[in-house]
């Protein structure tokens, strides 16, 4: 389908749906309750929020902390806010440490020198420590899970307690270690995200690439998690999407969604219908995805979509339609079995050498995906042994080498450093992060050819009912929301940001808040030493600084709770505190540079609309 044509179409979808696309509301009078019509006249609820915005860190005390906003502005009215933490790595409870890591039999992982392996990004193990932590409220109670990027990747689980001011803290005597042994253990933990049925959805980003298996992350793997045993170590065995769910009993349930793909998961966020779910692909020259469940609240089985991006504009981010590639129906017990039998790459395809870009020899397709632009000549084989290459060799090698079958089958794989996804449910908007627009966006060949932006960017998607996939969030378009901007502080207190610290600087995870027109920036940067989190009014278009993290850190996990109990949460973890620094910096020996688990908050947000 030509482009003004695909356009079109999904435009009218969008017309012939407008509860699903952007839309005026109806006025609320002064006299409604619940949504419904009152009065005519001023609004009983609103949406208008403002952070105080928080300087950027110049001294040397600013430098070394976390600092965030301590108040904010609610429909007019005046709340107090602060940050909590909640644990840090290395805390001590009921037998465990949390951030320590344990092998395949669940033994503790010891350095050479006998101390414990932890996953904090500045101390030992190969990773940047803990990512992501969810709130769960499940069996009257409150949950925390936590997931540790290292590239052998740990969980935690632990209870929350909630006084009457909504202040939360880490209740004693419940933190436990959460076993990933049955699914052969986990890898490089990234974003996640709390699901519409208050489970933990997590990530396992920078999968190994199986045709070249080895490097640091997939070595590290086989010498601690294995115990040295390399023989008993997979490539297949990572770069999926985790999920742990909590029993009537309290116990954490951990399984891992085959079904979703393989790839580089950055994070997959789930949609209101709780069946559609966007995977994002972190990393040079790699796809986006959405997967269809067969059924709500349940993952394990669907049908997988690689995006086509269709450029209708090359100005800044740039601007396109989005159609959707058909990677065929799977379930995890299906992926899983071929999983479980340690496959090689040579099962699932044949190779040869590029010339000029093309294959030689008819019946191999040209790819190019994983780092810089580098073609690879790939022919599907028959996987599942049944004699024949068909239509299930397809789904099989579209989960266990996602990237590379998508783009045979004509899906773009050219995005660069792809982040955290959001959701803007009033105006059915997704949001997705770019860290850097670079490599394959910008390099005038394949679908993307817009400007680089090294500062990267924020993306907006319209979604609406697509019949033919059956979900009514399907994404048709997407452009430019938000673009970073170099800047250049040399000989001032602001020396080292290369990206101008009013603006945004390689955003990584994102939130909308819902109710409000705040979309919510975290930063994964070395443009600004130190990182920050933004709030941006997407109605104003203006930006407020509202925290920022240490020297050397990376502020993740930002999320947002709207109501736990009355109160809303902003949840943020700091990141490696000091573990991203010039060399020539010194670290002040009293400064902590253990990563922390935390909020923002409480916020009473009753009268949000």
């Amino acid at each position: 389908m030509k482009r003004k044509a695909l356009y079109l179409a999904m435009m009218a979808i969008c017309s012939a749906t407008l509860i699903a696309c952007s839309g005026d509301d109806g006025k609320d009078g002064v006299n409604g309750t619940n949504g419904q019509p009152g009065q005519d006249g001023k609004d009983a609820y609103t949406n208008d929020i403002t952070f105080y915005e928080v300087a950027p860190a110049v001294t040397d005390t600013e430098k070394n902390t976390i600092r965030t906003s301590t108040k904010v502005s609610v429909g007019g009215e005046m709340q107090n806010i602060d940050y909590t933490t909640l644990l840090y790595t290395g805390d001590e409870d009921n037998g465990e440490v949390y951030g320590r890591v344990k092998d395949y039999q669940d033994n503790v992982i010891k350095n050479e020198d006998e101390s414990d392996y932890m996953c904090n990004g500045t101390e030992g193990g190969v990773g940047s420590g803990l990512d992501h932590f969810s709130i769960l409220q499940k069996n009257d109670k409150l949950y925390m899970v936590s997931q540790f990027e290292c590239s052998v990747g740990a969980m935690y689980i632990n209870e929350l307690e909630q006084d009457a001011n909504g202040e939360l803290s880490a209740k004693e005597g419940t933190l436990q270690f959460v076993s990933q042994a049955a699914e052969f253990g986990g890898f490089t933990h990234c974003a996640g995200m709390t699901t519409p049925w208050e489970s933990h959805l997590g990530s396992e980003e920078y999968e190994p690439d199986a045709r070249n298996p080895g490097g640091k992350y997939y070595d590290e793997v086989s010498n601690y998690f294995w115990a040295g045993d390399a023989s008993k170590n997979s490539p297949y065995y990572y770069g999926w999407t985790p999920e742990v769910q909590v029993n009537d009993a309290g116990e954490a349930v951990y399984m891992k969604h085959y079904s979703m793909g393989r790839f580089a998961h950055e994070l997959a966020y789930v949609m209101p219908d709780e069946k559609t779910v966007y995977l994002s692909d972190d990393g040079t020259n790699v796809g986006l995805f959405m997967f269809v469940a067969d059924t709500a609240k349940d993952l394990s089985a669907g049908t997988l979509y690689a995006a086509k991006w269709h450029q209708t504009s090359e100005k800044g981010l740039g601007e396109a339609v989005i159609s959707w590639i058909d990677l065929g129906h799977a379930s995890n017990e299906q992926v899983r079995e071929v999983v479980a039998a340690k496959p090689l790459f040579s099962d699932v395809f044949d190779t040869e050498a590029a010339v000029d870009g093309g294959c030689p020899t008819a019946g191999f397709t040209a790819v190019t995906v994983n780092g810089d632009k580098v073609t690879e000549c790939l022919k599907l084989k028959d996987i599942d042994g049944s004699g024949s290459v068909d239509a299930a060799d397809g789904v099989l090698a579209s989960r266990l080498e996602t990237r590379r079958y998508a783009a045979m089958m004509g899906g773009t794989s050219e995005f660069r450093k792809e982040e955290g996804i959001t959701f803007n449910a009033r105006d059915s908007k997704l949001y997705v992060a770019m860290s850097e627009v670079a490599k394959g966006m910008s390099d005038e060949k394949g679908d993307i050819q817009v400007e680089e932006i090294s500062c990267g960017g924020v993306y907006s998607l319209s979604v609406a009912l697509d019949e033919t996939i059956g979900s009514a969030y399907v994404a048709y378009n997407m452009k430019g929301l938000l673009a970073g901007q170099s800047a250049d502080y040399t000989g001032t207190a602001l020396e080292g940001n290369s990206c101008d610290v009013d603006g945004i600087a390689s955003p990584d995870n994102v939130a909308f808040l819902e109710g409000t027109d705040i979309l919510v920036i975290g930063e994964d940067t070395s443009s600004h030493p130190n990182d920050m989190v933004w709030a941006y009014d997407i109605t104003k278009k203006s930006l407020a600084r509202i925290a920022t993290t240490p020297y050397g850190s990376e502020t993740t996990s930002p999320y947002w709770y709207k109501d736990i109990n009355g109160f809303g949460y902003l949840t943020l973890t700091t990141q490696h505190p000091f573990g991203e620094v010039d060399k020539n910096y010194q670290r002040p020996e009293t400064v902590d540079i253990r990563s922390t688990a935390g909020y923002v908050g409480p916020f009473d947000f009753s009268k949000l609309k």
